[in-house]
């Protein structure tokens, strides 16, 4: 199968076409120079096309890399037979990720949204940029090697607040705790607005009409099914709801139901 036809086959828009073939162009360049190379930060849902590129590829030598263990947004990087996952996440040339710390006073209270603005306002692309790690007084910045200085000198503020920026070596990340809040319930089947149901705290039909309305994905995957099949380890999200994970399915109740345990984030 060429690339054309590849592309033909698992790209639904034309903006995924797109992506995919960027990397099939990253993919290529390893191979035939058997070199690392890799990909800009992708999103849950990117990374998934790109997770059906590779299957639909052999499963080629790779790796998806955020900075730190259990980053959104990633970057994916094909690897060279000479060449170990571990030995390119240690090597400061192969590896382009790299990390800033912006620091402000006076007790503001920034967002998540205040420094994405200020990124993008400076006319950088989404995929130049990871994780957005907001703390009290602080903020880490992930970033590709070649905007990770420019961001340093040119990220002068975020909303209203002066900021200061500097490099910062990976090992010295530090990601906010992840908040879980575990929901144990009953469904009657393993239907996605059943699930979604328990998980989310609504009605089984307004879930139901959530999902038909396109805010739910299932898996990072657009899902307008409220019968589609859940299982356990799926990771549903709602658009202004958040994200909940399917941790366990258990057995049946005395009444027929099916028991089931959730994570949701909060």
């Amino acid at each position: 199968m060429n690339k054309t036809e590849l592309l033909n086959k698992l790209a639904r828009d034309n903006g995924e076409r797109l992506l995919l073939a960027r990397a099939l162009d990253k993919l290529e360049l390893a191979r035939q120079r058997n070199i690392p190379a890799c990909t800009g930060f992708l999103s849950p849902q990117e990374r998934v096309s790109v997770e059906n590129l590779l299957n639909a590829c052999g499963h080629p030598r790779h790796l998806f890399f955020g900075g730190y263990e259990g980053a959104e947004r990633t970057v994916c990087a094909f690897l060279p037979d000479w060449q170990e996952a571990e030995d390119w996440q240690g090597d400061g040339e192969s590896c382009p990720v790299r990390a800033l710390r912006c620091t402000w006073s006076g007790g503001q209270k920034l967002t998540h949204r205040d420094f994405l603005g200020s990124i993008l306002g400076l006319g950088l692309d989404r995929e130049k940029v990871g994780d957005l790690l907001v703390a009290d007084g602080r903020c880490d910045v992930l970033a590709l090697e070649e905007v990770a200085d420019f961001l340093v000198f040119h990220m002068e503020q975020a909303g209203r607040v002066k900021l200061k920026c500097s490099p910062l070596p990976l090992d010295r990340l530090e990601p906010p705790a992840v908040e879980t809040r575990t929901i144990r319930d009953t469904v009657s089947s393993l239907r996605l607005d059943a699930v979604a149901a328990s998980g989310f705290s609504l009605s089984r039909g307004k879930a139901a009409d959530l999902i038909s309305s396109g805010r739910v994905q299932l898996n990072h995957r657009e899902c307008v099914k409220p019968d589609h099949a859940v299982a356990q380890g799926d990771v549903l999200s709602c658009r202004g709801l958040g994200k909940c994970v399917l941790t366990e399915v258990g057995g049946p109740s005395k009444k027929g139901r099916i028991l089931i345990v959730l994570e949701r984030y909060v």
